[in-house]
């Protein structure tokens, strides 16, 4: 396998056959135009884009896929740059993919994550790629599915993305990826109040990070809390319980035997068919998320409703017209249209 090229052409207009050259080869370049065409919302380019992933899919899939959860402050950034250092050294190709939060007014987003991890990415067998989640729910931006595929077809064997931690969706992350872990903060009893029971059940491994220096006697005691509750969020699952890690990423401890406990898993999974089962689900699902997102964008668009919605609105909004009423006249005028 190639490594990616850290070679950056000049600024031109590339032709189709050279996107998918340049990202086959490993530009990092290419890829990072190849990224922005995707997210792109111009009509022209996301028909580019889908003919790009039709060339490339048949180079895509190898690549283990791991979600990164957690609260923010849990130190997601200098675990993954402590963790993807060690695997590029012992070969491995990483891409990280990190949700930064997007503002709800400006709809601008921090984009730091090239500067938190700063070694990882200036690494040539690795790339990291800042993406705003621009509103989108569970944590993760609207077009990481399809920036994983293009960091895959570019071989990345290890894809990492690291989503924004906050939002009421969060557990949306397992929809495209192969483990999902959660980082945790040591810390009291209390702690399991705020980590909802749906992404406990949905998590593959969970790593006390910051189990360092004062806070390590604090971190055993999370893990004992965690491990007992851990046995009834889970009872009657399939995968029992997910063990439960004592990490630091700043100074690395405990990473060595967490990634061996993710590959185990994985492995396990490409072993006994659930891992091909999870990715056909996953793609189902992705398929009628993006039906659904179709449909509400052409609802939006359409004319009949663009010019009564804020009639529409206002009434709900004084208490004059019920939501339902509300909904329903819109749809009724979608239909009409159509």
């Amino acid at each position: 396998m190639k490594p990616p090229s850290q070679s950056v052409p000049k600024r031109r207009r590339l032709s189709f056959d050279d996107v998918v050259a340049g990202v086959l080869a490993g530009d990092r370049a290419v890829l990072g135009q190849a990224i922005t065409l995707i997210e792109s919302q111009r009509p022209a380019h996301r028909q580019q884009a889908q003919e790009v992933l039709q060339r490339l899919l048949p180079d895509t899939g190898q690549a283990h896929r791991i979600g990164i959860t957690g609260v923010p402050g849990v130190g997601k950034s200098t675990f993954l740059e402590n963790l993807g250092m060690r695997l590029v050294d012992a070969g491995r190709q990483v891409a990280v993919l990190a949700v930064d939060p997007s503002s709800s007014l400006s709809g601008g987003s921090i984009m730091g994550d090239k500067t938190r991890m700063e070694r990882l990415a200036n690494h040539p067998k690795a790339f990291i790629r800042p993406s705003p989640s621009s509103g989108s729910l569970g944590g993760v931006a609207r077009k990481t599915r399809e920036t994983m595929l293009l960091c895959e077809a570019a071989g990345f064997d290890v894809v990492f993305v690291e989503t924004v931690g906050v939002g009421q969706s969060e557990a949306m992350v397992a929809e495209m990826v192969d483990t999902v872990l959660l980082l945790l903060l040591p810390g009291g009893g209390d702690e399991l109040q705020g980590i909802k029971r749906g992404l406990l059940e949905l998590v593959d491994l969970i790593a006390i990070n910051k189990a360092d220096g004062a806070s390590l006697a604090a971190a055993r005691k999370t893990r004992s809390h965690y491990l007992a509750a851990l046995k009834y969020v889970r009872s009657g699952h399939a995968q029992g319980a997910p063990p439960v890690h004592l990490i630091s990423g700043l100074e690395g401890t405990g990473l060595e035997k967490l990634w061996q406990g993710i590959e185990t898993l994985h492995q396990g999974a490409a072993a006994d068919g659930s891992l091909k089962r999870r990715r056909q689900e996953q793609q189902r699902h992705w398929m009628w998320s993006l039906v659904e997102e179709e449909l509400l964008m052409s609802f939006r668009c359409d004319p009949a409703v663009a010019s009564n919605l804020a009639a529409l609105e206002a009434q709900v909004v004084a208490g004059t017209l019920p939501p339902t009423a509300a909904a329903l006249e819109l749809l009724r005028l979608h239909r009409r249209g159509d």
